[in-house]
């Protein structure tokens, strides 16, 4: 029965090989190995029922069947090739004088990037260990057309060259470095493969929210956020939520925070009196019927009395006792336009029998 073993490459790139020799190979042992066109060079980093347990949860793996990350869609699996042999001296040798030359090739790739204008950061160069293949890595905000460029390296370099445009936490996977912890990034020394991070992720744990204290040296948060989280969404299942008014001996009270690590849970009344409890009091509390608070009723307003109307005697008028009946009211409408007076503002003159005014007309005398 072959042996599956994980191999290593550089930049963290990992691959599942089967051994068919008798003889297994130990971890950290260099072999030579099958690649998609040629052979490649790599490190042993884990064999038997290791192996095999990160294959089963690997998603690129053809062995095992992967699991799939909510939301996101399974990778075409890989086949499982062959370890051809164990590496050399020789071999090791031809290895370290490509991984010397890779740092002359960044350099030349820059600079024919800049001659056609191409924006884009040239993040890491792989050679295979055969020399059939060169990949260059990349990152860029936008996706690049390279395709003149991919002509120009391989007319320099003369193999196959390969562009691959990568995120920013895959390049930090590639080139390493020390993390907020003081150790090595995780992406780069064991993590298999880099999950989704949101930031649902750090409000669960009740995490500052200041990106400078929650992100990784690639810019995004940090890969360790994750490991914990699991733990964090169980463990609130056993609290009353935040903002929840419950009943126990003291009445109604309202949660106010609550310390998973501790297992305490902090009450505020309704008069503004506070107490910590611990978890499992709270439970009994709230099991036991605590005080019925009766809300009082709001009072109802008062009818006011109606104003008493005096009697009228029987059979007595009303002119009789000097009232007289009030008379209905009357609707008012539109005031009537007045008369307009003369010119000189004089009473209306008379007309007389020849159609002259009697008074006030030129000769006439008054009457």
């Amino acid at each position: 029965m072959p042996q599956l073993v994980e191999i290593r490459f550089k930049g963290n790139r990992k691959a599942y090989f089967e051994w068919h020799e008798p003889e297994p190979l130990r971890q950290a042992e260099p072999v030579i190995v099958e690649s998609e066109r040629g052979h490649d060079f790599g490190l042993v980093s884990a064999t038997g029922g290791v192996a095999q347990q990160k294959c089963d949860r690997c998603q690129s793996c053809a062995v095992g069947g992967g699991e799939r990350e909510e939301g996101h869609a399974r990778r075409a699996p890989e086949p499982i090739r062959k370890v051809v042999r164990r590496a050399s001296q020789t071999d090791r040798r031809a290895m370290e004088e490509l991984r010397r030359q890779e740092d002359d090739v960044r350099r030349k790739v820059r600079e024919k990037a800049r001659a056609h204008k191409l924006v884009m950061k040239v993040s890491d160069a792989e050679w295979q260990w055969d020399r059939n293949r060169l990949t260059v890595y990349f990152t860029a905000d936008k996706r690049v057309d390279f395709r003149a460029l991919v002509r120009d390296l391989a007319a320099l370099f003369r193999t196959r060259i390969e562009l691959r445009q990568i995120g920013v936490r895959d390049e930090a996977a590639r080139l390493s470095g020390i993390g907020r912890c003081g150790r090595e990034l995780c992406s780069a020394s064991w993590l298999p493969e880099l999950r989704p991070i949101g930031l649902q992720i750090a409000k669960d744990q009740r995490l500052s929210l200041n990106p400078a204290q929650i992100s990784g040296p690639c810019g995004r948060l940090l890969c360790c956020l994750r490991y914990e989280h699991e733990f964090y969404v169980q463990t609130r299942k056993r609290f009353p939520k935040e903002g929840k008014v419950v009943r126990t001996l003291r009445g109604l009270e309202k949660v106010q925070s609550v310390d998973i690590f501790r297992e305490r849970v902090t009450l505020r009344a309704e008069d503004g009196a506070s107490r910590t409890v611990p978890l499992a009091e709270l439970k009994v509390e709230m099991e036991q019927p605590g005080p019925v608070v009766e809300e009082a009723s709001p009072p109802s307003p008062r009818a006011e009395p109606e104003p008493e109307t005096p009697e009228r005697p029987s059979g007595q008028p009303l002119a009789e006792r000097g009232l007289e009946p009030a008379s209905p009211p009357t609707e008012r409408g539109p005031k009537p336009a007045g008369r307009r007076r003369g010119r000189r503002g004089g009473r209306r003159r008379r007309k007389g029998p020849g159609g002259a005014g009697a008074a006030g007309g030129p000769g006439g005398t008054p009457a």
